[in-house]
């Protein structure tokens, strides 16, 4: 079986292949789903569905960061996980349910190819590769939302800082992050205050520079290091079981 190969196309064409998911389709897939994908362009706070939405289409990001939060009735939210470069937004659609409790919002603008949910199905019910790649995914993402619940729970503002910042490293780029202190306290469910003393720790360490809601990882390395093993096993699990999908195509 072989796949699609990006090997010669410049990095400043959105294509469909810069979605990992998209790139590890089989030939045959990718031909049949290609003409039904459509390049939108998502800016920063755009909804892509709120909870109890019916799921019409779904989206692979191409260089934009998707925020799944849960939101109370109150009004307030928490963040439950993040969605890049690496997966797919409307997961519900194909695990059997219409709808999700999940508000889906952009955290960072750029591209996504969007398709409607009926080509999506119809590809999915061929039982093939691209049904085990989304179920991979799906592990993926429980596994990053499993990891967020303990690390809201047991961990430091500073540590789920830095947490955030690295899952947002690995789906952009470079090591600029367009993130307002409002914006984090929102995505951690905490005080804005105790966000400005984390990012402000990190500042002094040399890990960060941030001004305005713009923030440049200057040390990666310390970054991981001040950050709790949640980044880890996320990032662990999600490449065993995306690169193994690579592998054996």
């Amino acid at each position: 079986m072989s796949k699609i190969s990006d090997q010669n196309i410049s990095s400043n064409i959105i294509t469909p292949l810069k979605n990992h998911l998209l790139s590890a389709l089989l030939i045959t897939e990718y031909e049949r789903l290609f003409p039904f994908l459509a390049l939108v362009k998502l800016e920063l706070n755009d909804v892509i569905y709120e909870s109890g939405d019916k799921l019409l289409y779904v989206y692979f990001p191409v260089d934009a960061i998707i925020s799944l939060s849960y939101v109370m009735e109150s009004g307030s939210s928490a963040e439950i996980s993040i969605v890049g470069n690496e997966g797919v937004i409307g997961t519900a659609l194909f695990m059997g349910g219409e709808s999700t409790v999940s508000r889906a919002v952009v955290k960072s603008a750029g591209y996504a190819y969007r398709i409607k949910g009926y080509y999506f199905m119809e590809e999915f019910k061929r039982h093939g590769n691209f049904l085990s790649l989304m179920l991979r995914y799906t592990q993926a993402l429980i596994t990053q939302i499993s990891q967020t619940a303990v690390c809201n729970r047991y961990h430091t503002i500073k540590q789920q800082l830095c947490r955030l910042l690295l899952l947002s490293l690995d789906r952009l780029p470079d090591n600029k992050i367009e993130m307002t202190q409002d914006l984090i306290a929102n995505m951690l469910g905490v005080r804005r205050e105790g966000v400005t003393e984390a990012a402000g720790k990190l500042h002094k360490l040399g890990v960060i520079n941030y001004h305005r809601g713009h923030i440049i990882v200057l040390d990666r390395q310390k970054l991981e290091n001040l950050s709790c093993e949640c980044y880890c096993v996320v990032k662990k699990e999600t490449d065993r079981l995306l690169l193994d999908v690579s592998i054996t195509h």
